[in-house]
């Protein structure tokens, strides 16, 4: 049994499907020594996976920007996330996709000639935000940001993100809110939205940010509620001063912050601009 999985679920692993006890990986794979690969993970909602194109097309960039030759097609890929929804045992579930460089002699360099990309791909249910989650909202710690600078790169090189998160559970907070040089960057594991004066702001989508797939929804939704919207740098005294506070990811969909630093957020609830915005990203869930 592998904690915090239920059974033994089938996945994906270079070509065929096994048991997830008998999938195994070399020692010498570079995602295993060098944290040397990309990943995606597309939720599925009622058999359906919501904003595959968009997640196929990011999993293509971050595979072109670590020189890693795509192992598969877009038919290809389309086929493998649906055979795991298929085969998943629950109406809403989470398809994880892993890429890396692939095994080799123990180098920091490329393997020359290239080997073969290592893939791996599994399917685990998802249990969606609950009423306590989207009524009572969440609470943040705002900490530095101490990453490198491909923030754009999805990558499974991930020990930043994890430190920033256990800062968060270290002190009984949800989420951490990163700053670099004064400036939001994003979440642990999110994007972060700011409303000020009506208006809905979120840090620019450049290298210091992965740009989420919901980070596209959630302006698109705002153009539909008639939200103004502004990708632009936020001040820390900015986000000090902010009516409502929203992260959006894969797993949190979108969901109101009433707490940061120990202190309130607006009035301490989840803001109008977030009802209207949760609406709007509800209705595109029953609308697959």
């Amino acid at each position: 049994m592998i904690p915090g999985i239920a059974g033994d679920p089938r996945v994906y692993l270079d070509g065929a499907y096994t048991p997830l006890s008998q999938a195994k990986v070399s020692v010498l794979d570079r995602g295993f020594i060098f944290g040397d690969g990309v990943y995606e993970v597309v939720p599925a909602y009622g058999g359906k996976p919501f904003r595959v194109d968009q997640h196929l097309a990011r999993l293509g960039r971050s595979l072109g920007r670590l020189r890693i030759a795509p192992p598969m097609d877009d038919a290809g890929w389309r086929g493998l996330v649906a055979e795991l929804i298929r085969t998943c045992d629950a109406p809403d579930c989470l398809v994880y996709l892993q890429v890396t460089r692939g095994v080799a002699h123990r180098d920091h360099a490329f393997p020359s000639p290239a080997v073969a990309p290592t893939v791996f791909a599994m399917a685990t249910p998802f249990v969606r935000p609950g009423r306590e989650a989207r009524e009572r909202g969440l609470s943040v710690i705002c900490i530095p940001d101490e990453r490198w600078l491909h923030c754009d790169i999805k990558s499974v090189s991930l020990l930043g993100n994890v430190l920033a998160r256990q800062q968060a559970a270290d002190a009984g907070a949800d989420e951490v809110i990163q700053l670099r040089d004064g400036r939001v960057t994003e979440g642990a594991s999110s994007n972060v939205w700011v409303v000020r004066d009506g208006r809905l702001l979120a840090p620019p989508r450049d290298h210091l940010i992965l740009e989420g797939i919901r980070y596209g929804l959630v302006a698109e939704l705002a153009a539909a509620a008639d939200i103004p919207f502004e990708a632009r740098p936020i001040a820390r005294d900015e986000l000090a001063q902010a009516q409502e506070i929203l992260l959006s990811s894969a797993t949190r969909e979108i969901l109101p912050v009433v707490r940061m630093d120990g202190e309130p957020v607006g009035d301490g609830l989840p803001g109008p601009v977030y009802a209207r915005l949760r609406a709007g990203y509800d209705a595109r869930i029953a609308a697959l």
